[in-house]
């Protein structure tokens, strides 16, 4: 993990108090760095070395404050969702996550004791999900902080999940429930966001969770590896994913809104709102695994997801194609086409 900055080698270039570049290596990151090959970040390159047979899976999410985080959220929640994110993309291309590099932009009011909290989070997520940190930089990002996490994961060889491997027929399942997270987003940003829908102390506290610390289904992969055809996890939110993996696999895939899980939350406005319940649905930042499943292998899916204390649910079946060039997603609730008034997801630009 290295520095590069112009300005006395700190990463704010003003504040003589702070520790200076490889002096913050050295207390915050070093100690993180427990692979033999990241020689305690004092090189300016890591030797991994992946298990014999094993292919690695390399995936990179940025995340910025105030567009996929809110900066005054506790430095050790944005720490381990800029991990997780990361690691719900390995999980559903059936890798297990072992190591992750880290790129960080401070901003110019950072401090010791924000980073400090920030090298705790990310501490306890590697404990947690038994992966360490191997490398990165660091650099000044001016008013806004800014995180990249590139996380490395091993399979089998040969054994990765794509999103194009989905046949007609596959039934289409996902984990976990959906909508909750982008319902706290909407929380967070106006408290009365809600208030006609009436949801109890509980319910508020589960969607804001839900939003602030995603809990990314690194248990699952090796199940999804074994049964699924196809694969990826839900970010974007459920019709927009749906679609990245219909068009991947050249399927139509046609989901049961009266099938998808949802918390009791969620289902609370859905009943109150529905356009509002739909563009929850939408939102994205949910973490959940979407995946196309053989039928043949349904029953072993949804038994060995049950092993790992995975939930997992049927929401519908894939089918040819009318256009073979590109796939579709039909959402319907008892025979009612909703496709027109779901919200396509979130867009990054």
């Amino acid at each position: 993990m290295t520095g590069r900055d112009d300005r006395n080698g700190r990463p704010d270039g003003q504040d003589s108090q702070r520790p200076g570049e490889f002096d913050l290596i050295r207390a915050y990151f070093a100690p993180l760095a427990r692979d033999p090959g990241s020689l305690g970040l004092t090189d300016d390159a890591t030797v991994y070395h992946p298990g014999e047979g094993c292919e690695l899976v390399l995936t990179k999410d940025m995340l910025s404050a105030n567009v996929h985080f809110f900066a005054d959220d506790p430095p050790e929640a944005i720490a381990s969702k800029a991990l997780r994110v990361n690691l719900s993309d390995l999980a559903a291309k059936g890798a297990v996550p072992r190591a992750y590099l880290l790129g960080l932009g401070l901003p110019d009011d950072w401090t010791a004791v924000w980073l400090e909290r920030f090298a705790c989070g990310l501490n306890g997520d590697q404990a947690a999900f038994d992966v360490t940190l191997v490398g990165g930089d660091t650099i000044r990002a001016g008013d806004r902080l800014q995180i990249s996490i590139t996380a490395i994961g091993e399979l089998p060889e040969g054994t990765a999940v794509r999103r194009s491997g989905g046949s007609a027929g596959d039934l289409l399942y996902v984990t976990g429930t959906l909508g909750d997270a982008a319902a706290g987003l909407r929380e967070r940003l106006d408290a009365r966001a809600f208030d006609h829908v009436g949801l109890e102390a509980d319910e508020l506290r589960h969607i804001l969770h839900r939003y602030l610390l995603p809990q990314p289904r690194v248990a699952l992969a090796p199940v999804v590896r074994a049964h699924a055809s196809a694969a990826m996890d839900v970010s974007d939110g459920l019709m927009a994913d749906a679609g990245h993996l219909a068009r991947a696999s050249k399927v139509d895939l046609h989901i049961d809104l009266d099938r998808v899980p949802l918390s009791p939350a969620l289902r609370r406005i859905l009943a109150a709102e529905r356009r509002l319940g739909l563009a929850c649905l939408g939102g994205g930042d949910d973490y959940e695994i979407l995946c196309l499943v053989p039928v043949d292998k349904a029953a072993a899916f949804e038994a060995e997801a049950a092993l790992q204390r995975c939930p997992v649910t049927c929401i519908g079946t894939a089918s040819a194609s009318m256009d073979k060039s590109q796939g579709r997603v039909i959402l319907q609730q008892a025979g009612v086409d909703l496709t027109d008034v779901s919200p396509d997801g979130f867009r990054h630009f």
